[in-house]
């Protein structure tokens, strides 16, 4: 079972992975950090190895980074990690979103549907649409 190492960062959110992605600066550590003050945990930052999986992928630290998460303007933070979690939500960072985006918008991974939601990650209600969004998808069970 091979391993892909994607630009981007994850969190678990009661034991269900989101994946953070968009291009470098784009947010994905601040976003990563205003979910882990609501009780997300890190699972990676700035590279997260996605492994096939059934039903779903799979999200793990990389080994070299674990536990780590940069803090622009900080520095390189240590902090509790998981690893081993199940991707259920993916978070594309940059760009305006639509104001009503299409119902069931999805992005393929690992040769899965992962439910998706496009964000602007600075917006201060943006941990509040990750973990609403997170709700919908596992209620939907889009995978």
């Amino acid at each position: 079972m091979s391993s892909e190492l994607l630009h981007a960062t994850a969190v678990a959110i009661n034991g269900q992975g989101v994946l953070l992605s968009g291009p470098s600066g784009s947010g994905k550590s601040d976003l990563a950090l205003r979910l882990i003050d609501r009780g997300a945990v890190l699972i990676s930052d700035d590279g997260v190895l996605v492994e096939p999986g059934n039903p779903l992928p799979t999200l793990r630290t990389a080994p070299n980074i674990a536990g780590m998460i940069e803090m622009r303007g900080v520095g390189i933070v240590k902090m509790p990690f998981a690893d081993g979690v199940p991707l259920r939500l993916a978070i594309l960072l940059g760009g305006a979103p639509e104001r009503f985006p299409p119902e069931n918008f999805s992005t393929k991974i690992a040769d899965h549907d992962i439910a998706c939601l496009k964000l602007l990650p600075f917006e201060a209600s943006a941990p509040l649409k990750v973990e609403h969004a997170l709700r919908i998808a596992s209620e939907s069970q889009i995978a």
